[in-house]
């Protein structure tokens, strides 16, 4: 498999079932994203269903495996269990375990996580430093104190931080956190990022996947990419 390009990445996460990953991918989603093994959020669907979706998926879009395993040998073997080649590292990891993760599969593209709390970026672009050469792209997100979650949380973060991230990164910023339709466009040309990420702000009340929500979420996020000249 092919590093993949960053440049302009859409993902959806979260999907719930087979018709939700054929409705993100009806409105241009290159990726979808199947958070598995939670600490915190229950998954959104099993992981043989996540399997069983993922041999279905056309080339045109890849599954993305979201995970807070912190253990080189276990994120491989969960990834090779799915079938994905695209890992998120969501949760702690050690930088010997990254560099494990990267001798195990070198065609695993890695996407280490940015969880963005009160007064913690100083520490997120040490990270930045210390692991760029090890990952392909990073992500951030919004940590949420009152329920201990880090991703899926719906809020979002000063969008500044991210911004420092893509400015002094090596590799692509992918941003996350709190993203919907209404705030797409204005957060990619204030953060610039390589593409971005959603997860509850493309749902409806009963946390289904909307298709309305989906098509105006890509067609902004495009429009961004558009204005950038991405």
């Amino acid at each position: 498999m092919m590093k993949i390009n960053f440049k302009r990445f859409i993902q959806v996460a979260g999907i719930i079932d087979q018709s939700e990953a054929d409705l993100v991918t009806k409105f241009g989603v290159g990726f979808i994203g199947f958070p598995l093994r939670l600490p915190v959020n229950k998954e959104d669907l099993t992981e043989t269903s996540a399997a069983e979706i993922i041999r279905s998926m056309s080339s045109t879009v890849k599954a993305v495996l979201i995970t807070y395993l912190s253990r080189a040998d276990d994120i491989v073997k969960f990834t090779e269990e799915l079938g994905t080649d695209i890992v998120q590292l969501h949760g702690e990891i050690k930088i010997d375990e990254l560099k494990k993760l990267k001798a195990y599969n070198s065609r695993l593209s890695i996407i280490k996580s940015l969880v963005i709390k009160h007064n913690n970026a100083d520490k997120l672009k040490n990270d930045i430093f210390l692991t760029q050469q090890l990952v392909d792209a990073f992500i951030t997100d919004t940590y949420d104190p009152s329920t201990g979650a880090s991703g899926a949380t719906g809020k979002t973060h000063d969008w500044q931080i991210s911004r420092e991230f893509v400015e002094i990164s090596e590799k692509p910023v992918i941003l996350a956190g709190g993203l919907n339709p209404r705030n797409v466009y204005d957060a990619i040309l204030q953060v610039k990022p390589a593409g971005v990420d959603v997860h509850s702000g493309v749902e409806d009340p009963d946390g289904r996947k909307d298709a309305e929500l989906v098509k105006l979420f890509v067609d902004e996020a495009v429009r961004g990419f558009d204005t950038l000249g991405y």
